[in-house]
């Protein structure tokens, strides 16, 4: 168990006059010197036996955990969700037996982390790139994480395409450079991404802010009442504070002023108590395979039409306090979309299906096998397993009274008890043959062509002009196969492609990050306009 940690609450300590702000190493020396190694004269050599500076500089030498593969650059905060009670107008528990929204304004805590997805840890906030938001719930019965994005669809419906999708969105492991031909080669074989594409380059794959951008669980999931019943749900973050966008433009003026302009943005709104809030939604459908549709409702390349599934009203988040460390509560929390509290279930969503796996595993892989006992991601109610040891165990979950001995199930020494349910089982039924297949309806191209249609006209300039710089550097053959699948979308999508792109081959053009204005001319401009400088 872990040992109390003796206060001295500022006093003098014994006869050393030490008090709580005294230096110390990690073994709680005292240090009296912190301004010079021990050495043979004051010139040197030093000595091996620097118990102190080595502690300090190899604690250094491993300050930073591996980065997150995707999601790498993130902003946080700590908050509530307070909820209504109700679905819409009707009684939550019709529909769900998860405690923290039955009773009306029953108050959770959570922690928010917004990302970008593709770039590293301190890569501009203004990239054309998704965003993530993550929200743990620390429930009564234990931790749920809705893990999720600004954008409400997808790239893939499988998730066995991820690994291939981000590699393509990845840096050229020869050059290193994000490339458009890459992202298009994938995408031009990939004609589900159109409705996502059409998003990303347009103004939408640039929110101006963490604030006012919304937040999508993106997959299907379901809810489960007290009888075992179960309905297919989407989740939705409706921003009180509005949403807005960024033209590539204007993302360019603003990363040339602040290339962190996001996060300070969040951080300087809460600490001035302008706390940001939420409007929690859901959308439900039976749960069955609805024939009626043109779409899979369990294809996260699609959006579920609001006049068929309108939002519904669930309750309401506010982000009040920042955090005090931003490695110990930011970087290293870790979330899973498998983590779910009872009342809440998996849909048979095939991108989901892949996440719940992937995600915790990354987690034990960056973080450590124990990562789970860190504050931020500890659930606020007591933890009792029989897993033990591990790099870096902090305590060890016990349950009060447990026989230290006992660290298995069943035992009649004193070991630790199953829980008893809270309602019945969900028991869907499954049939079928075992295949790798695509699934039957996958209608790629309508919803996009909707969605391009209904952008107002400077969304759709924005959307023509930032697909063009950055499918110039492409060979033809993948220019021709996207004006191909923008053409399925809308008619007049592919022929605007089309006419920017005309005269060019992709010879002697450059690539940059996605969208980017005159990314090859940066290069010659730093050179042109460096300021000669001599040697010293």
């Amino acid at each position: 168990m872990q040992e109390e940690t003796p206060k001295t609450n500022g006093q003098s300590n014994g006869q050393n006059g030490e008090g709580d702000q005294t230096l110390t190493t990690r073994q709680g020396h005292p240090v009296t010197n912190n301004q010079s190694l021990r050495t043979v004269g004051n010139r040197g050599p030093s000595t091996l036996e620097n118990y102190q500076f080595i502690e300090k500089i190899t604690h250094f030498d491993r300050e930073r955990i591996p980065e997150r593969v995707v999601h790498a650059r993130g902003a946080g905060a700590h908050g509530y969700f307070e909820a209504y009670g109700t679905v819409g107008d009707e009684p939550v528990s019709k529909y769900t037996r998860a405690k923290l929204f039955q009773q009306k304004g029953k108050k959770t805590p959570v922690f928010v982390r917004f990302s970008s997805v593709i770039h590293g840890g301190h890569s501009p906030e203004t990239l054309r790139d998704p965003r993530g938001f993550a929200v743990k719930f620390y429930t009564e019965d234990g931790n749920w994480d809705l893990v999720g994005n600004n954008l409400k669809v997808f790239f893939i419906r499988d998730a066995v395409k991820f690994p291939d999708l981000v590699h393509a969105f990845k840096p050229d492991p020869v050059t290193n450079r994000q490339d458009g031909e890459r992202i298009f080669d994938f995408i031009s074989g990939t004609p589900e991404a159109m409705h996502m594409i059409t998003f990303l380059f347009s103004p939408w794959g640039i929110p101006a802010n963490y604030r006012e951008m919304q937040g999508s669980g993106v997959n299907t999931y379901k809810w489960v009442n007290e009888d075992g019943e179960a309905v297919l749900v989407k989740y939705h973050w409706e921003p009180k504070q509005g949403i807005k966008n960024l033209t590539q433009a204007e993302a360019e003026s603003i990363q040339g002023k602040n290339f962190n302009h996001a996060t300070q943005d969040l951080y300087d709104a809460i600490e001035a108590g302008n706390f940001p809030e939420w409007e929690f939604c859901v959308q439900i459908m039976s749960d069955d395979e609805h024939a009626e549709l043109d779409f899979d409702p369990l294809d996260d390349t699609k959006i579920w039409p609001t006049d068929q599934f309108p939002f519904l009203p669930v309750g309401r988040m506010v982000l009040d306090r920042n955090p005090v460390n931003y490695f110990a509560e930011v970087e290293q929390a870790a979330f899973g979309t498998g983590v779910l509290v009872d009342g809440l279930d998996f849909s048979d969503d095939k991108m989901l299906q892949g996440r719940t796996l992937s995600y915790s595993d990354t987690q034990r892989y960056r973080v450590g096998a124990n990562y789970l006992q860190l504050p931020i991601n500890a659930p606020k109610r007591h933890v009792a397993t029989n897993q033990r040891d591990g790099q870096m165990t902090y305590h060890v979950d016990m349950g009060s009274g447990q026989n230290p001995h006992v660290n298995y199930e069943p035992s009649t020494l004193g070991g630790l008890k199953e829980a008893p349910k809270s309602g019945k089982d969900h028991t869907p039924f499954v049939s079928g043959n075992v295949v790798k297949e695509k699934i039957d309806r996958q209608n790629n191209f309508q919803q996009a062509g909707e969605r391009y249609r209904s952008f107002e006209d400077w969304e759709r300039d924005d959307l023509i002009l930032n697909l063009v710089n950055t499918l110039k550097p492409a060979h033809k053959h993948i220019q021709d196969k996207m004006i191909e699948l923008f053409t399925q979308c809308d008619e007049d999508y592919g022929r605007r492609v089309a006419e920017g792109l005309r005269g060019t081959s992709g010879d002697g053009i450059s690539s940059g990050p996605i969208g980017s204005t005159g990314s090859d001319k940066g290069v010659q401009e730093a050179e042109d306009k460096g300021h000669p400088a001599q040697p010293y």
